[in-house]
């Protein structure tokens, strides 16, 4: 079957939507990036029914979003662009917001520098940026969980890892973004919004 499902997706789900109710109450048009199996673009669509959400991935990655968005019948759910972040052909048009989520351990450093990059060319002054995931603080794990889940991802590829909050945030602010908030989330996890200036 083409419908993926991530348990992951599930639980943290509800979570993210408490802080993006908040986060993106005055925006119209989001950018998901890496929509993975659709389960998150789904679920935020007909929770906050304001909002067009654009989902977006790896082609390979795209029958499962078609699926859940089949599934949905939304009608502000769009069906997934393709955007790789090691050649990424960014659409044309702007958006309110960028939402991502478990990503940014999973490229390679470059690639997410690609994605900030990316975000800054779409949206406006004003324009957030939100980044779900682990992270360390100070080249610090926040748990021996993440600390287990960075080796874990090491081991399958040297250049996945979880990402150092401060690496984040230099790269956030060269590509023209300023913290907005750091939202503790559960299982270790954080939430990052940024605002281009």
């Amino acid at each position: 079957m083409s419908k993926q499902f991530s348990s992951a997706c599930e639980r943290n789900r509800q979570p993210i939507l408490d802080v993006l109710k908040d986060e993106l109450a005055a925006c119209t048009r989001v950018l998901e990036i890496g929509s993975g199996t659709g389960q998150h673009a789904v679920f935020f669509g007909a929770q906050l029914p304001q909002l067009m959400w654009q989902t977006s991935d790896l082609a390979q990655n795209h029958p499962s979003i078609h699926a859940w968005i089949q599934e949905a019948g939304l009608p502000n759910v769009l069906p997934p662009i393709v955007l790789d972040m090691t050649d990424a052909a960014w659409p044309s048009e702007r958006f309110d917001a960028v939402f991502t989520a478990n990503t940014c351990h999973i490229m390679a450093w470059p690639q997410v520098e690609a994605l900030f990059a990316g975000a800054a060319h779409i949206l406006p002054p004003g324009g957030k940026l939100c980044v779900y995931g682990p992270f360390n603080y100070a080249g610090k794990f926040t748990s021996p969980g993440n600390a287990q889940f960075d080796a874990s991802l090491r081991a399958q590829a040297p250049h996945m890892g979880i990402r150092d909050i401060e690496a984040m945030q230099s790269l956030a602010y060269a590509q023209g973004f300023v913290m907005q908030a750091d939202h503790a989330m559960p299982a270790n996890n954080r939430l990052l919004v940024w605002q281009r200036i």
